[in-house]
């Protein structure tokens, strides 16, 4: 019998799909852009590292507190009106920042001042992301036949992706041309936008869960499902800890003024190094899906991860750091749509916001309290050893979940 004919293009093919994406590229391209030009405005007025580290933990801590009852939400509410919701809080404080960075303003307020409300308009991202995120992983499936679930999730990273290469790329040179405010000005009406185009896509129904329960039961049910989902829990467990240990974008701003000495420009280009690796890759993963053998394959890649964060450490030029980048986001790519095609395929309807909010509170915990963790280890141990010191400790990680998941080397999916 002949099988169908693999079809590339079958996600982009629906159109509340694509609104979707679209509107996630919007917003994650316009928080790259901020954290960009606000990353290296604070490395600028006050040259230290923990200062950067600092904007981790903002963003983390309320998002970490708030994921699980987002996901709680997502299951039990309309999705969309919850995502302009958070668009909504994320524009307010776009619009603080605005105010907060014209020179007036800086004019008349001291330093302390204008640091806290920096690190305020950061928690209300942190806060805003813990309802958008989980709303928006688990609207996903319900906008995509199953059959084609891992094809959604490879253009959904390359929609991502992608906005991780326009926001840093496009962050230097706005930065140049605009000015800090005008920049600041361009994010926020990316965000209204994105509320605009979320607002296109119909409304989807909740489904209902078979035995609803109260709210800390149902929080509990999320976190028991990973815990008891052994390959769920391993690969959101392989990911955290290889990006909190090996993550190194925090303190580019370091590397760009003081190790290769490339300026804001700069600063854009390594920021967007990742992220091309990562787009080539997973428009690469929609003709060749890597979820065959997905567990060595994710093994292999977050080694590959672990090399090309040490290669970075070492390097003194420009290309050569900025190909090790290109490395490991591409390496980090093929784990993101493992990932997210397991999370779009194991569970039920009714406890994906859950299961996608406990996988978004270790991303979280890899992303911003790794950007604190780098900071913090920069500050400690110096620029370059604290970078040596988290490739190695990815390497080790490794080894160590390799020892516990080899069963998990037989799945297929």
């Amino acid at each position: 019998m002949n099988r169908p004919a693999h079809d590339p293009y079958a996600a982009m093919r629906l159109a509340p799909f694509r609104r979707l994406i679209t509107a996630n590229l919007l917003l994650s391209t316009a928080t790259l852009i901020q954290e960009v030009v606000i990353g290296y405005e604070l490395y600028q007025l006050t040259h230290d590292p923990l200062a950067l580290g600092l904007v981790g933990l903002a963003e983390a801590l309320p998002f970490i507190a708030l994921a699980l009852f987002g996901g709680h939400l997502a299951d039990r509410r309309e999705k969309t009106r919850l995502m302009q919701i958070a668009g909504s809080v994320i524009a307010a404080g776009s619009a603080l920042l605005i105010w907060a960075m014209l020179p007036s303003t800086q004019a008349m307020l001291p330093q302390p001042a204008l640091l806290a409300i920096i690190y305020s308009s950061v928690f209300l991202l942190g806060l805003a992301r813990g309802i958008y995120s989980p709303a928006s992983a688990s609207l996903r499936p319900f906008l995509v036949p199953r059959e084609i679930y891992p094809n959604s999730a490879s253009w959904s990273a390359t929609f991502f992706q992608s906005g991780a290469i326009a926001g840093p790329a496009l962050a230097g040179f706005l930065y140049v041309l605009l000015g800090l405010t005008g920049t600041l000005c361009v994010v926020l009406g990316m965000v209204l936008l994105n509320i605009v185009l979320i607002g296109r896509i119909p409304k989807q129904p909740v489904a209902p869960a078979p035995n609803p329960v109260a709210l800390w039961a149902s929080l509990r049910e999320g976190i028991a499902y990973v815990w008891k989902t052994k390959i769920l829990l391993y690969a959101i467990s392989l990911d955290m800890f290889s990006v909190l240990f090996g993550g190194v974008v925090a303190i580019l701003p370091i590397f760009a003024a003081d190790i290769l000495k490339v300026g804001p420009q700069g600063l854009g280009l390594l920021r967007a190094a990742p992220a091309a690796g990562a787009l080539i890759t997973v428009i690469a993963c929609n003709w060749y899906p890597p979820t065959r053998r997905p567990w060595a394959t994710l093994l292999t890649v977050v080694a590959g991860f672990g090399v090309a964060v040490l290669v970075f450490a070492v390097s003194e030029t420009f290309w050569l750091s900025a190909a090790a980048l290109f490395a490991s986001g591409a390496f980090d790519s093929v784990s993101v749509v493992i990932r997210n095609t397991l999370l779009q395929t194991l569970p039920a309807d009714h406890m994906r916001g859950r299961v996608s909010s406990v996988n978004s509170i270790f991303i979280s915990a890899s992303n911003e309290l790794g950007a604190f963790e780098s900071g913090l280890a920069a500050k400690l141990l110096g620029t370059v050893p604290s970078v040596i010191a988290g490739g190695i400790a990815t390497l080790a990680v490794v080894g160590y979940i390799w020892t516990r998941s080899r069963a998990l080397l037989k799945v297929r999916l």
